[in-house]
């Protein structure tokens, strides 16, 4: 897309300092706050709007599958969350404690919920005793808490939002296939809501969700090359089920322990949404998820007739899209910058002369391409526009992924194509960490992103020590 004349000013440039411009956008936009606990965030209504919306479009996905919602509770007994000791092991460092209740001294500590595993299992070695239970499809839309020692509004930070999916299941195929059931629900989210095409697979050992048999994932790539975990679905086998006592009576009357799933996405979506499809004016929102998809703009709105017709068309438009007008006091012009860069997907500018003509104007954000429009067939001409948008920030997208995605065959390709070319790195593996631990320090942190579904043959032998290959991985920095 060719250079646009820049309409916000305060707005730091993404090719001067990326960094910046992230947190620039984010403050700017009012789509978060710093509170007064390091790390947490203070959700405003813009940005909280953005994830109401990605939540209803999920939580819909999820349910077509069979999924019902739950709530369990925010503390977890010290005692209970040692029961799964690899589990624990990974998410040690990063717990918060409850110590005391009042003024006295708790018998023992509890955990705030850096995750909900526990709980779940705790929950389900109560309530699954038959084959006939099964499966169990349960979700959960909460917050957890993890102390992390960075904080980047929406990527990092010690509270989030997220959805924690938890299902038990007769048999581990039938769990194999949820797990990849779920990983293909976020894909097709990512592609048909957010506008965001990823790369998809296995995680490495390595790389593995902490007690899981594996974990897959979906790794969209960021403007400027870097990847950010979109979403992990994790397939557990029956070590949880063993650890937690849960067993049924099966089919042939025996005892048998579940095969366990779990799966999660969360607010880092509202970071990748930014970093995919953000320009130096701001925001640029997928229509899907935008929470103003269309903003009125009266132009001359002093002049006779032009308020009642700007009211009379949100009152049509309303109804079935989210529509602002803004008839307040400011120039056009600093409306224009507003949406802009708030990122609202389409404007439309309404004035004396397109009234005398049943007309309107509709600009897209994305190219700030003009659209006349008659009234007439206004609501079908704001779909194509709006369904043209999610197209061209999707085609973008793509094509940013594919020209920054690079093959090395050979170890000096491999360091050198890190070192000058930002983005993912196809390359042949051992599967070996330790060869992901060298790759990591000489590189300066490119990382195993992904075994993807469909391998390549790239060469014979590893990217780092020479040794026969066994997997083509998808390598990359990461938020």
């Amino acid at each position: 897309m060719a250079e646009q004349k820049k309409m916000v000013n305060d707005i730091t440039s993404m090719d001067v300092d990326f960094s910046k411009w992230y947190t620039d956008i984010v403050k700017k936009a009012e789509l978060m706050d710093y509170s007064s606990v390091k790390g947490c965030m203070i959700l405003q209504p813009y940005g909280y709007a953005i994830w109401e919306n990605i939540q209803s479009d999920l939580d819909k996905r999820f349910k077509e599958t069979g999924v019902q919602n739950v709530y369990m509770p925010l503390l977890i007994p010290e005692s209970l969350l040692q029961k799964e000791k690899d589990h624990v092991a990974g998410f040690a460092p990063e717990v918060a404690w409850v110590t005391h209740g009042g003024a006295e001294k708790l018998s023992e500590r509890l955990c705030i919920r850096p995750t909900s595993e526990v709980l779940f299992c705790e929950h389900y070695e109560k309530i699954i005793k038959s084959y006939r239970d099964l499966p169990k499809l349960y979700n959960q839309w909460c917050s957890v808490l993890r102390w992390e020692k960075t904080t980047r509004p929406f990527l990092r930070s010690s509270e989030f939002l997220w959805q924690e999916g938890h299902t038990m299941h007769e048999t581990a195929e039938e769990a194999q296939e949820e797990t990849l059931r779920m990983l293909h629900v976020y894909n097709d989210f990512f592609r048909e809501t957010l506008a965001i095409p990823a790369v998809i697979g296995k995680k490495t050992e390595k790389e593995k969700f902490a007690g899981a048999v594996s974990t897959y994932t979906i790794e969209p790539m960021m403007h400027n090359g870097v990847a950010l975990q979109g979403g992990t679905s994790h397939y557990f086998g029956d070590g949880f089920a063993k650890s937690f006592g849960i067993t049924f009576t099966g089919r042939d009357n025996t005892q048998q322990h579940p095969h366990q799933t779990s799966w999660g996405v969360s607010t880092r979506m509202i970071g990748a949404v930014i970093m995919v499809h953000g320009d130096n004016n701001g925001l640029v929102m997928p229509p899907k998820i935008a929470p103003i998809q269309l903003a009125i703009v009266p132009v001359a709105q002093h002049k006779e007739g032009v308020l009642e017709k700007a009211n009379e068309l949100y009152s049509q438009l309303a109804k079935n899209f989210r529509v602002k007008l803004d008839d307040s006091d400011n120039s056009p012009g600093w409306k224009f910058a507003q949406y802009e860069m708030q990122g609202v997907p389409l404007r439309l500018e309404i004035g004396p002369k397109d009234i005398e003509k049943n007309q309107c104007v509709l600009v897209r954000r994305d190219n700030r391409e003009k659209i006349f429009v008659s009234l007439d067939n206004l609501e079908e001409e704001i779909n194509k526009a709006l369904q043209a948008v999610h197209d061209a920030l999707y085609q973008r997208a793509l094509e940013n992924l594919q020209s920054k995605t690079f093959i090395a065959k050979n170890h000096e390709e491999f360091l050198n194509t890190a070192e000058n070319k930002p983005g993912f790195i196809k390359a042949m593996w051992c599967g070996d960490s330790a060869c992901e631990d060298k790759l990591k320090d000489e590189t300066g942190g490119v990382k195993s992103r992904c075994i993807p579904f469909e391998e390549e043959h790239l060469a014979d032998t590893c990217v780092c020590c020479g040794k026969p290959a066994k997997h083509m991985v998808y390598w990359g920095k990461q938020y």
